[in-house]
């Protein structure tokens, strides 16, 4: 069945087209399809990437899972994921040898010895087709204990154009692109050769820009009323500015992760007028929301970095108008919600974010007056894709290359004419729907959010990738 949307709007361009794709089998629907649907009023954009997310597959696939994870990211719009290293096992390179180990078994129950050549082959293990692409990062250190620093030589072979003519489809689909030890800092005795291990392979270092002894919130006024121990903003700060200066020293491209406080940022804004190669994000329960929350949501809004106080917020803001921040990205970071009751003290950080990303940033940065639209969408899509190393959908340079001529009425992309369709990403928007968040709908296996129930405007309606819808709600 061929799927035609007339009349869309091109994000960046604002040219009218009629969009023609396959649409899939396997495709996630939540209505049935039309063959032929009026898209005036919608947009077409290059398809959401988010480089900072937690699929818990394998060893706590009871959270999430790389099919309820993908059908997530889907969801919200996205073709393009990067997976972090703190999976059960570490995604550090080591060979597994032990099946009793925790997430072990499923590992090497597959066949498999180590858990990035478990990920690259999920589709084939499963027998599943993930909707959605997805990079894998390799942990700084050994098991993300943060004692000595993982080898190159474990892990070299799984990056892109390593050893091409010896890949499958697989390793070459979902590569290593990144290092972190996302979850915590690289730690100081081994950051130096953490960073020589990254200007070997040429990749770049994602940093958790935070690391606290002690404490469960911000530390303020809000910490002070709940009775639970303060992290002081500058915990912050401290691996920030450390790690500017190693980049002055080095070279090696950093980038920051869910950069939270007005420090951070001047840190940050000043290093990047010095020529640094630095990056950063920030998430979207940063941009809307302060440590007050926490009054309110509780430990469904207690996440680490923690939320910081309503000035931090406010900067974060700034930080994204004055193109500070060169991302947004969302740490989805599932967890059940018996565990989030545990309370301040005991409940794990972190929130899920992939469904409502784009409705919350809409709501609060465009509708807020802050940014445009066109503006947003690099931040969620363009921009992330460069970073990962992977160029963002030219919707116009496609339909340039399909065309003869001008003719009469709308150009017309058809994706099911394209040869090397493969890379290509797509959603459709619709930018003016306003839509209530329920986190029972969601597609991700947890739902803690504290963002249920928020009154959000901006939905993505579909995600298409290569010549097939990957999603829709159309």
């Amino acid at each position: 069945m061929a799927i035609t949307l007339h009349d869309i709007t091109v994000w960046d361009t604002g040219e009218h087209i009629d969009l023609v794709m396959d649409a899939s089998p396997e495709a996630l629907t939540e209505k049935p399809l039309a063959a032929d649907v009026d898209a005036s009023g919608l947009t077409l954009a290059p398809g959401f990437a988010d480089p900072h997310v937690h699929f818990r597959d394998p060893g706590q696939t009871y959270k999430e899972s790389m099919v309820s994870g993908c059908a997530a990211a889907a969801s919200g719009g996205y073709t393009n994921v990067l997976i972090m290293p703190n999976t059960v096992p570490a995604m550090d390179g080591e060979t597994l040898d032990d099946p009793e180990a925790p997430g072990a078994g499923e590992v090497m129950g597959a066949g498999y010895t180590g858990v990035i050549d478990y990920l690259q082959h999920y589709e084939a293990v499963h027998g599943v087709k993930l909707p959605v692409n997805y990079d894998l990062c390799v942990c700084a250190s050994k098991g993300r204990a943060g004692h000595e620093a993982t080898e190159v030589d474990k892990w070299r072979r799984y990056m892109p154009g390593e050893d091409i003519a010896g890949k499958d489809a697989c390793q070459l689909a979902h590569p290593v692109t990144a290092i972190s030890d996302d979850g915590s800092a690289v730690t100081p005795d081994i950051l130096d050769q953490v960073l020589a291990n990254t200007k070997e392979s040429g990749l770049y270092l994602i940093e958790h820009c935070e690391h606290h002894d002690t404490g469960a919130v911000n530390e303020g006024p809000v910490s002070r009323e709940l009775g639970v121990p303060g992290i002081p903003e500058d915990t912050e700060l401290n691996i920030v500015a450390r790690d500017i200066e190693k980049v002055r020293e080095t070279g090696v491209h950093v980038h920051f992760q869910h950069v939270s406080t007005a420090i951070s940022f001047e840190a940050i804004r000043a290093a990047k007028a010095e020529g640094l190669p630095i990056t950063c994000e920030t998430a979207p329960h940063y941009i809307a929301l302060s440590d007050e929350a926490l009054l309110k949501y509780g430990t469904l809004a207690k996440m680490n970095p923690p939320l910081r106080s309503e000035a931090d917020r406010k900067a974060t803001i700034e930080a994204i108008a004055d193109g500070t921040v060169d991302l947004l990205a969302t740490d989805h970071a599932p967890h059940t919600l018996d565990e989030k009751r545990l309370g301040f003290l005991e409940a794990p950080n972190g929130i899920i974010g992939l469904e409502c990303a784009y409705g919350v940033c809409h709501k609060v940065l465009v509708d807020g007056g802050f940014i445009s639209d066109k503006r947003l969408i690099e931040l969620m899509s363009t921009e992330p894709m460069k970073l990962m190393g992977h160029a963002p959908t030219d919707i116009t340079a496609l339909l340039d290359a399909q065309q003869d001529g001008t003719g009469e009425g709308n150009r017309v992309l058809d994706l099911r004419t394209i040869g090397d369709a493969e890379e290509i990403g797509l959603v459709v928007l619709d930018t003016a729907k306003s839509w209530t968040v329920d986190p029972e709908r969601f597609h991700s296996t947890a739902r803690n959010t504290p963002f249920g129930g928020w009154r959000v405007s901006g939905l993505p309606l579909a995600t298409i990738i290569g010549k097939s819808l990957a999603f829709s709600r159309l």
